[in-house]
């Protein structure tokens, strides 16, 4: 089975995102789609607020075309979170070439803890590389549409989320 780890803090989760699960099930078997838990991020939704609208949104997704998904927290290093799931590939998404940058770290330091696990990038369609959760929440918390970006569940956790804190 071959069995591929896309992780995220998916804070929230997107159209972007939703976008490269659906195109990373034709490459495994298995996705797994790993929650992080970043203190250095400060997300808006707890963690357990997370993992939930990931099931919601792509668990179903998953059985609609024939890929089993599974979220899966992690607050470990990438490596060993592809290695708790036993994932053979890592799959990131890119928006721009700024990403790139990173992410090419990333793999190197990777590979140099376990060459076994190759990384595997997808390039955002084009309608969605100007999405990121960062602007996402910034356009919700001042008032602004974001049902473009997100799917209706996940926009009305924002409004929800905004309305309760007085944005």
């Amino acid at each position: 089975m071959r069995v591929g780890l896309y992780p995220g803090t998916f804070d929230p989760v997107t159209h972007g995102h939703i976008d490269i699960i659906r195109r990373a099930c034709s490459l495994v078997d298995r996705l797994v789609i790993g929650v992080a838990i970043n203190r250095d991020k400060s997300p808006l939704f707890s963690l357990e607020a997370r993992v939930a609208m990931v099931e919601s949104e792509c668990v179903p997704l998953g059985r609609d075309i024939g890929c089993e998904i599974v979220v899966h927290p992690f607050e470990n290093l990438l490596i060993h979170c592809a290695h708790d799931v036993g994932a053979g590939v890592i799959i990131r998404g890119l928006r721009a070439v700024a990403d790139f940058e990173y992410e090419f770290q990333m793999v190197g330091m990777n590979r140099s803890m376990d060459n076994a696990i190759e990384t595997v990038f997808l390039m955002a369609d084009a309608k969605n590389q100007a999405i990121a959760s960062k602007l996402v929440k910034e356009i919700a918390r001042l008032g602004g549409d974001v049902s473009k970006f997100v799917t209706p569940a996940v926009n009305q956790a924002l409004m929800d989320r905004f309305a309760r804190k007085g944005a």
